[in-house]
């Protein structure tokens, strides 16, 4: 305890003279912000979870739960919260693994939030360079979503425990992003009124590089849909006549969806698979289902693209004689950041800096991409310039973050904190085989400094709120209107991934991490990390 508490004094003083370094480095703000000496012991308190941080990071990994499933996460997450004197609601907007955790009273609400979800059949071991399956077809860690709630609790905490010293008033309110990878679940936060007076909200998401956003962000709105085909049963040979095929009807929509994209802008990105496709070959398949999931740059394309699949799924039916319906599973706004926060997110980011990577985190990094075909660049030394739209350029679509959700409804950031690997490639294996080594752990640290900071600036600083909000309404607002496409009686899809984590949880279990018996998970799962690089 002594070492840790000198350790955290001298990280105090490195901090004040950062932080009263940082207005000779960068532009100042355009609003006030917390004192040098406030941030200074916040970063501190952040800096003594950093035992905390690498046992979260590591437990979180060993879970491996995909969407939906987060059952063991979501425990794990909120029995660490009460302990530290949040209080707790479980199965919010009718999600069983989603939860609020709330702190303070008075002065501006916060709400601070990471994804937790993992992807199905990406189980790797960790801290090695190579593709290994822990269990082969599992879910594993191929988004890296292990670290950011580690990330988000560490400051919260470290943020209560200042505000309680200095009695600072304000609000806290710490969230999980449930089945972000279905884009299936904020949609109906915001439904659900989770963010009806939250002040300002900060997200967080693991990169490679330690940097924030504002303006148009490029990522596409979403909409997630299943169709299912109703035909007719019948014996394939003997009586096909007396049959109508719904796997007719869903091939038919594949198809003529694909002959359709060619007369589609070059912004929409598209792409499905078939969920149910008949008993056996010598029935007349009579129900079928196709997941489709529809991007588009904004609320109006992607309103008039879902029209085309519907339309599109109508014609299938009546060619073949068959009857569909069709339910959204999820949803995805276009991602928009606001310029106030990020503004201020930078210039912390800045102060906090990048994490000192070892020899050994350097080799490893080196032999993730030699050995995988990936472009050889070392982890980052410099903070990522701040992104806007004037440097990030006109987008042309992609992929999707439901966190758009929230940035609709509340002036919302997202922080991308340096926890991975220069160029792997995303929802795959490569992803996560860093995901429970030193380099996750520290980046998931830096990123917890640099959150914890900008809260303070929040609460400590009226203009900064009225500045966000400002541009919230008159800057953001008058580019588009949030324009969701879940209706009244849509419902969160909360049965996805329960057959796969019924059938691999029991395989999993072995490979979760005791924290009480080893120092580390690479410990207990028997690899040299210092010898893995080589």
């Amino acid at each position: 305890m002594r070492r840790r508490f000198s350790a955290s004094i001298r990280y105090a003083t490195a901090m004040l003279a950062l932080c009263a370094a940082v207005p000779a480095i960068l532009p100042p703000p355009a609003h006030a912000e917390a004192s040098a000496e406030l941030k200074a012991e916040v970063a501190a308190a952040v800096e003594a979870q950093r035992k905390e941080v690498q046992v979260m990071v590591d437990q979180i990994y060993s879970y491996g739960e995909p969407g939906f499933q987060e059952v063991r996460t979501s425990e794990y997450l909120t029995g660490i919260l009460e302990q530290h004197g949040f209080t707790v609601e479980r199965g919010v907007a009718g999600i069983p693994t989603a939860f609020t955790a709330s702190w303070g009273e008075g002065g501006p609400k916060v709400a601070l939030g990471s994804d937790i979800d993992q992807l199905l059949g990406l189980s790797q071991m960790p801290g090695t360079a190579e593709v290994k399956p822990m269990v082969e077809g599992a879910p594993g860690p191929g988004e890296g979503h292990n670290s950011g709630m580690p990330a988000i609790v560490a400051a919260a905490i470290a943020i209560k425990q200042v505000m309680e010293r200095h009695d600072l008033p304000g609000r806290l309110m710490v969230w999980p992003g449930v089945a972000e990878e279905l884009l299936a679940t904020k949609a109906y936060y915001v439904r659900a009124g989770l963010f009806r007076d939250v002040d300002a909200s900060i997200f967080v998401h693991v990169g490679d590089r330690f940097t924030t956003a504002w303006g148009d962000m490029g990522l596409n709105a979403l909409v997630s849909v299943e169709y299912t085909f109703a035909g007719k049963p019948a014996h394939a040979a003997g009586m096909p006549w007396s049959g109508r095929s719904a796997l007719d009807a869903a091939t038919a929509m594949d198809v003529m969806w694909n002959l359709r994209r060619e007369h589609l802008p070059l912004t929409q990105r598209s792409h499905s698979i078939i969920t149910e496709g008949g008993r056996q070959p010598n029935i007349v398949p009579d129900k079928v289902s196709a997941w489709y999931f529809f991007r588009e740059k904004d609320f109006a394309s992607l309103r008039a693209l879902y029209e085309t699949g519907n339309i599109i799924a109508d014609a299938a039916a009546l060619g073949t004689g068959t009857s569909v319906s069709r339910r959204v599973l999820g949803y995805a706004a276009p991602n928009y950041g606001n310029r106030p926060l990020a503004e201020a997110a930078y210039v912390n980011i800045a102060a906090v800096g990048m994490p000192e990577w070892s020899a050994a985190d350097q080799a490893f990094t080196a032999r993730v991409q030699q050995n995988n075909g990936l472009t050889v660049e070392p982890l980052r030394k410099e903070v990522t310039p701040l992104s806007t739209p004037e440097t990030r350029g006109p987008g042309l679509g992609g992929g999707s973050d439901d966190i758009g959700d929230i940035m609709w409804t509340v002036p919302t950031i997202t922080i991308s904190y340096p926890s991975n690997i220069p160029n792997v490639i995303y929802h795959n294996q490569l992803a996560a085989m860093a995901m429970a080594t030193p380099i996750a752990h520290k980046g998931a640290v830096q990123g917890a400094k640099a959150v914890a900071m900008t809260v303070l600036d929040i609460m400590t600083t009226p203009q900064l709120v009225r500045d966000a909000k400002a541009f919230f309404n008159d800057v953001q607002g008058a580019e588009q209107t949030y324009d969701p496409l879940i209706g009244p009686e849509d419902q969160p899809a909360i049965h996805l991934n329960a057959d796969a984590m019924r059938d691999y949880r029991p395989l999993m279990e072995p490979f979760y991490y005791d924290s009480s018996r080893y120092g580390s998970y690479l410990e207990q799962l028997g690899i040299d990390y210092e010898a893995a690089g080589k």
